[in-house]
């Protein structure tokens, strides 16, 4: 059945995110009188070649960060472009936001403008039907629901912590449904604080919910999750694994690597890649996201052949989520995985164009939020409709965070018996 919903109204204003910076809440009306609305996330650890966000640059006002030019665009150009054209034509309502703009990387009118009026469009169309915003977008009956890796214990640009390595996240691999696998990390995540407390360790969070202690090195964090998931009650590797983001653009560059803030010393690339190695042999991890530098496709290349059939090796910054990076690396071969973040693209359409593209390749995907993120949960029915199979929205902590994972269980228990949940990891 075909809908017409034309759209009577853009505005945009300005909002704080969860690092306290200003970010971008965009209203849509339709002629019907259905609003929707939607807030635009923001990252801290961001690849050089992803599309612009837009700040003002007034260091008087947020330092610098104000959003007012962006929201300006969206009420004047956008605003005037878009009245009247139907909602329910995302793709086109995408692709004339990206002729606008006219430029290869959103910098005129600012990706944060354009993926803040994308997603605020599709919820106003879906609500305007009333369907969930995961069945209005998914191209065919989306019930699957995705296995959440969750951040708990954070280094890098993320956190003031002695880990050279951004993310440790736990998968709860063994659980059987999603409701299941967020009291699997839940329980996880406690007796993780619990350790970290005993030991004399500090307890604060970083910017993702995960803990951000002074440890005597990168290995000691993996330990801690072992004996966290034990003491949960859990089983390594059977019940919770481990996932990594090292972000390794943040200590890497021409091939070398400075883990000297862990107390390793300095690798290069073959050296960091026998690292990853002895630490597959000995931990249960599944993944590894950005093992190597942005620019150092090798690394990847290398990564992938040596132990692509042992874990899945993600490309975050080294794609961005753009459709024609991604098909270079996978005529590459540089990954067997890719991370999606919807505002390092710009539009739904991309992004929707970027996961189909690894599916048919062959690639998995992993939905994921931003360090400054808001209590929008569009990421969560994002991944639903396009079956990515997994998502990343930091621990099991704090409301921003959590507004993703309990959107999930929510969908979950609307689906009832249609609802699949399902290991991405197991090895046939």
């Amino acid at each position: 059945m075909s809908h017409s919903l034309p759209i009577s109204s853009i505005d945009a204003h300005e909002i704080l995110d969860s690092r306290g910076n200003p970010t971008l809440s965009v209203c849509v009306v339709l002629d019907d009188g259905t609003t929707a609305t939607s807030s635009v996330p923001s990252g801290a650890s961001t690849g050089a070649h992803e599309a612009v966000e837009l700040r003002d640059g007034d260091h008087d006002r947020y330092g610098g960060k104000g959003v007012q030019y962006a929201i300006q665009h969206v009420r004047g150009e956008i605003a005037r472009l878009l009245t009247g054209y139907d909602a329910a034509n995302q793709a086109e309502i995408d692709g004339m936001l990206i002729e606008l703009d006219g430029t290869p990387n959103k910098a005129r009118l600012g990706a944060n403008a354009l993926i803040g009026v994308s997603m605020a469009t599709a919820r106003a169309a879906a609500a305007a039907v009333g369907e969930p915003l995961h069945a209005w977008l998914g191209s065919h009956p989306g019930h699957l629901l995705p296995m959440p890796c969750m951040n708990v214990l954070n280094g890098g640009k993320h956190a003031d912590s002695s880990l050279d390595f951004q993310e440790f996240m736990i998968v709860p691999v063994g659980a059987p449904s999603f409701a299941e696998a967020m009291r699997y990390g839940a329980q996880t995540y406690a007796a993780l604080r619990d350790l970290l407390h005993e030991q004399g360790h500090r307890t604060a969070v970083g910017d993702e919910g995960g803990f951000a202690p002074q440890l005597d090195s990168n290995e000691q964090a993996c330990e801690l999750i072992v004996a966290a998931t034990e003491r949960a009650g859990f089983r390594p590797g059977k019940d919770i694994a481990i996932a990594l983001d090292p972000a390794a653009s943040s200590f890497g560059s021409n091939g070398d690597y400075d883990l000297s803030r862990s107390g390793t010393g300095k690798l290069d690339r073959a050296g960091l890649l026998a690292l990853y190695g002895r630490w597959i042999e000995r931990w249960p991890i599944v993944s590894i996201e950005d093992g190597f530098a942005e620019d150092d496709w090798n690394g990847f290349i290398d990564q992938t052949e040596a132990q692509g059939k042992q874990i899945q090796v993600v490309g975050d910054d080294l794609l961005v989520t753009n459709p024609r990076i991604i098909r270079d690396g996978i005529a590459r071969a540089a990954c067997n995985a890719a991370l999606i973040k919807l505002n390092q693209i710009g539009t739904v359409s991309e992004t929707m164009e970027a996961v189909r593209m690894c599916h048919a390749a062959g690639w998995k995907t992993m939905i994921s939020h931003r360090s400054g993120e808001t209590i929008d949960d569009f990421i969560a029915d994002f991944a639903v409709a396009v079956s990515a199979g997994q998502i990343k929205s930091g621990a099991p902590c704090r409301g921003e965070r959590l507004a993703k994972y309990n959107r999930l269980i929510e969908i979950e228990r609307q689906l009832g018996a249609r609802a699949e949940f399902h290991n991405p990891f197991q090895r046939d």
